[in-house]
């Protein structure tokens, strides 16, 4: 998963978005329409990020189609002290 995270957030253009997106689902669940809202950016855009969040296992979804709720799995829960280490070096965190 280590590996996996690195790739996602540094090694990728769109890394710093899917930083954001993570952080702020570890405060609460948020559905696809709220994160844009919220993040200032296009619903496509957020679409474009969720899609890879889920195909590599960080977020999980619950609902059907506009009653979607994302939360992080609790596998990247678990190494949530990589996220920050990697998010930390690169200066993405809004700490």
């Amino acid at each position: 998963m280590r590996r996996l995270m690195w790739y996602m957030f540094a090694g990728t253009k769109g890394g710093a978005m899917r930083i954001r997106i993570i952080e702020k689902l570890r405060s609460r669940p948020y559905n696809m329409h709220q994160l844009s809202k919220e993040l200032k950016v296009d619903y496509r855009t957020i679409v474009h990020h969720m899609k890879l969040l889920l195909e590599n296992g960080a977020v999980e979804v619950e609902g059907k189609r506009y009653g979607e709720m994302f939360f992080l799995t609790k596998l990247f829960e678990s190494e949530m002290a990589t996220f920050e280490e990697i998010a930390n070096k690169l200066g993405t965190t809004n700490k």
